[in-house]
């Protein structure tokens, strides 16, 4: 008999989702136990500072069109990065466009690519991550850590997932779409759904940074 999956192994399986199953539903038993779970992660004075909208079936669809009907009219500028950063954003974007077989001068199929974004995917569950705008650093590393329990709990469920900037290029937008108050302010999107296995960035392998890179052990 088949053991349940280590930590290390669900880890390692989570992966970002560029393309989901709209015709296969969340089943809402395993989304209330991600939660239920996502909801023990720490925070400081146990503030609890993250707030999560979802939206599924119409409001989704209303949510994604709308979106992506104000990025076709009006474009979003690519979030600035400093340029020693920049090399990642770039050997992400040929690993993804090229697993789609779009050249990096193809500008039409990038764009078309890129406008997925708005549409979450095509997932059946889609929403923003918030915070309230007068919490500061420590609150936002506890959201973080509210999201990455939340991905972990759905992937060991069989669950995909992204998690998304372009989702708060329109901070506007999406309060009105899905009742956001004007007191907290978006982070990121998120999307929930099953993979298409045979869209071909969902089987990309992202690299990381050797450990050294990011941590400095003082002894």
């Amino acid at each position: 008999m088949t053991g349940s999956p280590t930590l290390a192994e669900i880890v390692t399986r989570r992966h970002s989702t560029r393309m989901f199953l709209p015709d296969r539903p969340v089943p809402i038993e395993l989304l209330n136990e991600c939660l239920a779970l996502a909801m023990k992660a720490p925070s400081n004075s146990n503030v609890q500072p993250w707030r999560l909208f979802l939206a599924t079936g119409a409001r989704r669809d209303k949510l994604a069109a709308a979106l992506a009907a104000e990025a076709r009219a009006h474009p979003p500028v690519t979030m600035g990065l400093p340029d020693s950063f920049l090399p990642l954003r770039r050997e992400l974007g040929a690993l993804v466009y090229g697993s789609m077989g779009i050249a990096r001068d193809d500008a039409e199929g990038r764009w078309t690519a890129r406008l997925r974004n708005f549409e979450f995917f095509y997932p059946p569950v889609a929403g923003v991550v918030c915070m309230h705008r007068d919490l500061g650093p420590a609150d936002a590393v506890a959201v973080g850590m509210f999201v990455q329990t939340l991905l972990l709990a759905l992937t060991e469920r069989g669950l995909d997932s992204c998690v998304q900037v372009s989702t708060t290029l329109y901070p506007d937008l999406v309060r009105e779409q899905l009742d956001i108050p004007e007191e907290l302010d978006l982070l990121c999107g998120l999307c929930i759904g099953y993979a298409d296995p045979a869209f071909p960035a969902n089987s990309l392998t992202i690299p990381r940074n050797d450990v050294a890179q990011n941590v400095v052990l003082v002894d």
